[in-house]
């Protein structure tokens, strides 16, 4: 993949509060991730993937996930650190990836002039891409945001399962309710032993709680988040707000 290393600021965008959560799905997400192994050595640092799907159906809600990132790099510093590297796709061949980033300025800094443009998705791209990495150095965790899913499930499954041999969980967060995404979103996160969720477009609250819970996750293993719900009823246990 490319090299991408933006260095603007977006406008301001509106924010949207979130509505009522679904205690069923946190406490699925949770007791899906004690099933993990622990992804990080004793004093290293976790290596995430910070994946989006930049087309243009995406445009209303991109600046609130350039804004969220802040929010991994909060909850993993108090854990123990993590480098996260940024990939997105957008118009009908783009596909690029950031170097690895240690602190959330320097993510926001490449995360600040990306903007949506139409196309179609590139997962596969993105699942390809993961991989590569690994090869190189260990890769705690994938996370997804995205909307759609235009590809063949069949392919995105193969790849998915070449990450779960790697033991690469793959967090799809999924916003809005397109059917044919989740189903793809959900079969990728079963065969990289990784979590599906839901989360209302435009729910800044929400998808700041799943970024935290990944983060905590790629940085401290289980115990790590299994900690993050304890010690916040309404922070953690929210981690999966909204999800239907």
């Amino acid at each position: 993949m490319a090299k991408d290393r933006p260095d603007t600021t977006p406008a301001p965008t509106h924010r949207h509060e979130p509505a009522a959560s679904s205690r069923a799905e946190i406490d699925a997400f949770i007791q899906r991730a004690r099933s993990l192994a622990p992804p990080v050595e004793p004093g290293g640092r976790g290596r995430l993937i910070f994946a989006l799907d930049a087309t243009m159906s995406r445009q209303p809600t991109w600046d609130q996930a350039c804004r969220l990132q802040a929010d991994m790099f909060t909850e993993a510093g108090a854990i123990g650190g993590l480098d996260v590297q940024l990939a997105y796709y957008r118009g009908l061949s783009e596909c690029r990836a950031s170097r690895w980033a240690s602190d959330a300025r320097m993510l926001g800094r490449l995360m600040e002039k990306i903007d949506c443009r139409g196309g179609h998705t590139q997962i596969g791209r993105i699942l390809a891409h993961a991989k590569r990495e690994s090869e190189t150095k260990k890769v705690q965790a994938l996370v997804f945001v995205g909307d759609a899913m235009e590809e063949a499930l069949d392919d995105l499954c193969a790849s998915a399962g070449e990450l779960g041999l790697r033991g690469i969980p793959a967090f799809m967060f999924q916003e809005g309710s397109d059917p044919v995404a989740e189903r793809a979103f959900r079969e990728i996160a079963r065969l990289t032993r990784g979590a599906y969720c839901r989360f209302d477009p435009g729910a800044a609250h929400q998808l700041g709680e799943l970024l935290r819970a990944a983060a905590a996750f790629a940085a401290g293993g289980v115990k790590a988040l299994t900690d993050l719900s304890a010690r916040r009823h309404v922070g953690a246990q929210k981690l999966l707000a909204q999800l239907r």
